[in-house]
């Protein structure tokens, strides 16, 4: 049996695919998107964090640590000593202290995924593998979806597209749909604003539009980043040489910025105002004037 680190299951998801789903979080990732919505998935190893809000000082964390790496006061976790084991999170009572990823096995997550099967069967939904990237844990993948084919749970994953085309090529014969990032264009740029140039995201994209079933790509809305002409301009002239003009906006919000201070974190992006709904909308129109059948995300 293959594992890999897994930081969420969520049940009754309608947002990850079509109809009723089942969101599998994988961690660790190849990118440093400065936008990025869930650090607890960067890592390829368990993370502790600290919610102060949810913390009444009753001081049980500071003796449940044998390596001394809990301390008193908001900086609640030396991340020197740290070494993410969680005894401190079993003895939290408040679920100030908590633990992001654990192992599992493929098996034993599609023995969770299946208890949910005549939903999907209503509604025509499924199975759907995020991250994090879930190709960091490739054999963990084709077993899962190996599993769900057999049990005729229908399968998606989203990509960065950031990982070897190997693996992708593997998977698509049991992958029924893919959601697939297009960033940035410019690569400098992408290099700047994730930490890699797109040379293999775009090598990839190229590969699920011609070899895939069903290709869905998507692209994160950042304001002053990528709701330029240039980049609008670049990426549906992509999507027509994919032979897929068809593209989904995903506004940037800032609903992770807890998540960054309970792991101690810098926020990139400090004080980046999403765009409003209005503003969304019209970059979407901008698509669309391209010949693009773009819809933006809500």
């Amino acid at each position: 049996m293959s594992e890999a680190l897994i930081s969420n299951i969520q049940g009754y998801s309608i947002h990850d695919g079509p109809g009723i789903r089942t969101t599998v979080f994988v961690q660790g990732c190849p990118l440093r998107c400065r936008w990025c919505a869930n650090p607890e998935n960067l890592s390829r190893s368990p993370k502790t964090g600290f919610l102060s809000r949810l913390c009444r000082s009753c001081g049980t964390c500071l003796t449940a640590c044998s390596k001394g790496a809990v301390l008193p006061g908001p900086r609640r976790i030396d991340r020197e000593k740290c070494d993410n084991c969680g005894d401190c999170v079993k003895v939290c009572d408040t679920g100030a202290l908590v633990q992001y990823g654990s192992f599992m096995e493929a098996g034993d997550v599609f023995e969770q995924v299946k208890k949910d099967d005549m939903f999907y069967r209503a509604s025509g939904g499924g199975v759907t593998v995020s991250g994090g990237e879930p190709f960091m844990w490739p054999e963990f993948l084709e077993e899962l979806f190996s599993l769900c084919r057999g049990a005729g749970i229908h399968t998606c994953v989203e990509t960065c597209a950031c990982v070897s085309p190997d693996s992708i090529r593997a998977l698509i014969p049991l992958t029924d749909m893919f959601y697939c990032d297009l960033k940035i264009m410019d690569p400098e740029l992408h290099r700047e604003q994730t930490g890699a140039d797109n040379a293999l995201i775009l090598e990839n994209a190229r590969l699920l539009a011609a070899e895939s079933s069903v290709v869905c790509f998507r692209k994160p809305l950042i304001p002053g980043v990528n709701d330029c002409m240039e980049d609008i301009s670049a990426t549906s002239s992509f999507l027509k040489e994919l032979g897929v003009p068809r593209l989904e906006l995903m506004p940037y919000h800032r609903a992770g910025k807890t998540k960054y201070e309970a792991l101690d974190m810098s926020y990139a992006t400090g004080e980046l105002s999403p765009l409003s709904p209005a503003e969304a909308e019209e970059t979407g129109k901008l698509y669309i004037s391209y010949g693009i059948k773009c819809t933006v995300s809500r």
